[in-house]
């Protein structure tokens, strides 16, 4: 029987089990130095390229056909990660995040990403393209003492890795009782490979 429930989609680039496993040692002193924040799992670590947020199952194959098109005209390329911030602050921090630096392919590809889905009706992300991999999230304020703590943590984590991109992998996310578990529903290769 065909799945008649919306799918909660995102589209990401995923970054490797070796550099996830470098990436979990280089944090593990800043996950000690604040327990108490909801960190993400290795496998829930990706660059998000665009949420589509509940999707109707008729609109998959348009998505999976529009993540195809956007692969076959960019080439694999390499993104460096490294260095630890937080959304919007570390002294107000939602968001903990491994950052991602400026590169222009990455950039061109987020654009032309959001050009297409809007083109296939999902809204436009309204903020700019900060590409980052999230680490935790904090589900209430945090104590001063606190946040002074893990903002130090921060600055001693000592990561960098460049990652290979050569793929764009469409999830989907399900609710499950220890929290969100991750499928693939499609992998587009770049360039058509």
């Amino acid at each position: 029987m065909p799945n008649t429930l919306p799918m909660r989609l995102f589209l990401a680039l995923e970054l490797g089990d070796a550099i996830l496993g470098e990436l979990a040692a280089a944090i593990a002193p800043l996950r000690e130095a604040a327990p108490e924040l909801a960190w993400t799992r290795d496998e829930q670590r990706h660059l998000t390229l665009k949420f589509f947020g509940s999707v109707e199952p008729e609109r998959l194959d348009g998505i999976v056909q529009m993540t195809e098109t956007i692969a076959r005209t960019h080439r694999p390329f390499a993104m460096e990660i490294g260095g630890v911030g937080a959304f919007p602050n570390f002294r107000r921090a939602r968001v903990v995040w491994v950052g991602v630096e400026h590169e222009a392919r990455l950039e061109l590809l987020h654009h032309d990403v959001e050009v297409a889905a809007a083109e296939l009706g999902f809204e436009i992300e309204g903020r700019p393209f900060r590409p980052h991999v999230t680490l935790a999230r904090t589900r209430t304020p945090e104590p001063e003492d606190r946040v002074r703590r893990l903002a130090r943590a921060a600055k001693a984590v000592d990561f960098g890795a460049s990652v290979t991109v050569a793929e764009m992998v469409l999830f989907e996310s399900v609710v499950a009782p220890g929290g969100a578990q991750y499928r693939q529903v499609h992998v587009a290769n770049l360039g058509g490979r």
